[in-house]
């Protein structure tokens, strides 16, 4: 097993690519703290690894809350020991489009609150506990649509291309504590979040002609996860079907 012994923290793995990804990671042998704003969704998802055979803990969070990441990670010491490894994946879509000046202020802090200072919050405060260690990867999810412009959703689209940044300041800043920093840039991904957007025009965008899957995702999240990818720090990978191809 790739991920034997670990504890890993995944945030927002309540439903959609969070999800697949803990499921993912516990069937690779660690034991998996699953956080979540959602307390059903997340439960559900610390119910489905136990009632595989494996180890997690759920634990509601708000990204957005210094506070609550603080207990996060403390809780997570506390059960498991340590913290080898962290998934940021909490985020939103903010169910905002439009062109730039037509944003709403609130709608706009929301979804930069989430997707971008809850990724420094949580590094923030799991930096620290991996630095003692002398050891730790983390995993931030960034977007498709943080690699290139994204009319119509430019929050989102900022957010993303500022995960990118922390990723790589991190992985910069960090290198020399054995911690290793990435990003991961999935495309269209069929999760919950996609539901209420016009799949049939997302899908005759990409060059596979189809949505990607969590499961699909969530093995990329493994393989950086793991001693597999020993040597990749500071890198925004790309599954997204070829869409940044053309």
């Amino acid at each position: 097993m790739l991920l034997n012994n670990k504890t890993v923290l995944v945030t927002g793995a309540g439903s959609g690519i969070g999800r697949a990804a803990a499921l993912a990671l516990a069937a690779e042998g660690a034991s998996i703290v699953v956080s979540d704003v959602s307390v059903p969704g997340g439960e559900e998802t610390a119910d489905q690894i136990i009632h595989a055979g494996g180890k997690a803990l759920f634990v509601q969070a708000d990204v957005t809350r210094s506070d609550d990441v603080a207990a996060l990670v403390k809780t997570t010491v506390e059960a498991f020991g340590r913290l080898d490894v962290a998934v940021n994946n909490a985020g939103v879509s903010g169910d905002m489009q439009g062109r730039l000046h037509e944003f709403d202020e609130a709608a706009f802090d929301h979804v930069i609150g989430v997707n971008l200072k809850g990724v420094w919050l949580c590094m923030k405060h799991e930096l620290p506990v991996m630095m003692a260690q002398n050891s730790g990867v983390i995993v931030n999810m960034s977007s498709v649509s943080g690699l290139i412009g994204a009319p119509r959703i430019g929050a989102y689209s900022a957010s993303k291309h500022g995960v990118i940044g922390l990723t790589r300041t991190a992985a910069a800043e960090y290198a020399r504590f054995n911690i290793r920093v990435n990003a991961l840039c999935p495309a269209f991904t069929d999760t919950p979040m996609v539901e209420p957007m016009d799949k049939e025009r997302i899908i005759a965008t990409n060059p596979m002609k189809r949505l990607g899957r969590p499961e699909e995702i969530a093995a990329g999240v493994v393989w950086l996860c793991s001693d597999a990818s020993s040597f990749v720090n500071g890198q925004a990978l790309a599954m997204d079907g070829g869409l940044t191809a053309i």
